[in-house]
């Protein structure tokens, strides 16, 4: 994808009509990436677009059964073959890297099996490098957009967990990780709902990973046939919310597909590939900021984004800031999501405190994405929901063990 193909992708998403999400797959895997991020922004784009733009987390174009073969010959060898049988020839999923299959172990074990689709790599650093080109000559002319909108930083974003995905061990990894993490704090906080499907290593490398198959349904096929409940959310945002505001170490990749339920209500995170980290700094003054936020203080919601900021302002710079916060947050209280988008709320609140001179770290995106995908999952299930107010149990839980 160069210049002109990221121009037409833009285009294309603003247009009258719905995006060709065909045409965007033609573009490469950055146009894919680049369009997934936009099926976030439902702050500023239409929600049919945004909703259109997610079938690309799991309806991307799937390889033919002979092409499966060939990568399967080409990542494996025959010792693998004599463990696998019965392996489905066309995918049950598809996403922009991989795609999965159904097949069973020796002893009659379901499990699936992903599959890299082909060594997207080299031609993703490359197109990631004339995007960075562009954006670099634009913000000479208008620097001031590198700190409102940060392009080089969600360009930063989507090049570490795209580069991360495309190694499939590093999901064994991320599971690792987020199991430890709860086994560690089992005894301080209830995380006894959350599953992680079972990995077989010794079946699996970076193309090819073999794991548990879990018989149930994703958060997305769930909101798409409304049978979502919204307590189903609010645990999500309970269990997610330990990990972003104790640790500071969560699942990069939060949106509906990457979420299951199983037939006992088990929830299980799925595509650990990309974890993201926040400082102890940031997590623990967005903390602060919920906190007041959902007790609706705003005076001190505005010097809590004042403290978390590498540079800070004070005197009369911060006053103005206070006053223009107040303002902004004046139509909140006990407003509903459709009505009000705390996603936009929060891109509105760093953008107001840059123009204020304050500077934040860059790990701020990954938190703001994580909102995006919580935002809207609700407005999906239950648009008429005060979800601040309904967040207030879970931060009163947080806050015994931070």
């Amino acid at each position: 994808m160069n210049v002109f193909g990221f121009l037409g992708l833009i285009r294309s998403i603003y247009g009258k009509k719905l995006p060709d999400l065909e045409k965007i797959q033609d573009k490469g895997l950055l146009a894919v990436k680049i369009a997934q991020h936009f099926a976030l922004r439902i702050d500023f784009l239409d929600e049919r677009v945004c909703r259109h733009l997610s079938r690309l987390y799991r309806q991307t174009r799937p390889l033919p059964a002979e092409d499966v073969t060939t990568l399967l010959n080409l990542y494996m060898d025959k010792n693998w073959f004599e463990e696998i049988r019965d392996l489905a020839p066309t995918p049950f999923a598809s996403a922009s890297i991989g795609q999965v299959h159904h097949a069973r172990l020796n002893d009659g074990t379901r499990v699936i099996v992903k599959i890299i689709k082909k060594d997207f790599t080299k031609k993703f650093l490359r197109d990631l490098r004339s995007l960075r080109r562009l954006f670099r000559i634009v913000l000479f002319f208008y620097p001031k957009l590198q700190k409102v909108f940060d392009p080089m930083g969600i360009l930063e974003h989507i090049e570490d967990y795209t580069i991360a995905e495309l190694d499939l061990k590093n999901e064994i990894a991320g599971k690792e990780t987020l199991e430890k993490l709860q086994n560690q704090y089992r005894d301080r906080y209830d995380l006894s709902r959350l599953c992680f499907p079972r990995f077989y290593p010794e079946l699996s490398n970076e193309n090819v990973l073999v794991a548990q198959l879990i018989e149930g349904e994703t958060f997305d096929e769930m909101l798409d046939r409304g049978s979502l409940s919204y307590d189903s959310l609010l645990e999500l945002f309970n269990i997610h919310g330990f990990y972003l505001f104790k640790p500071g170490i969560f699942h990069g990749d939060i949106h509906p597909g990457n979420i299951l339920y199983d037939k006992k209500k088990n929830l299980f995170f799925v595509d650990t590939g990309a974890l993201s980290r926040t400082s102890e700094k940031i997590r623990q003054g967005l903390f602060l900021f919920f906190k007041y936020l959902s007790a609706y203080d705003y005076a001190q919601c505005a010097r809590t984004i004042n403290g978390m900021a590498d540079k800070s302002i004070e005197g009369v710079k911060f006053n103005r800031f206070k006053d223009k916060f107040l303002d902004l947050y004046k139509d909140f209280a006990d407003r509903s999501v459709s009505e009000v988008s705390l996603t936009k709320k929060m891109m509105d609140t760093i953008k107001l405190g840059v123009h204020s001179g304050m500077e934040f770290e860059k790990g701020m995106f990954s938190i703001i994405k994580s909102l995006m995908y919580l935002d809207g999952m609700v407005l999906r299930c239950n648009p008429d929901a005060v979800l601040i107010k309904d967040m207030r149990p879970f931060i009163q839980g947080f806050e015994k063990i931070l």
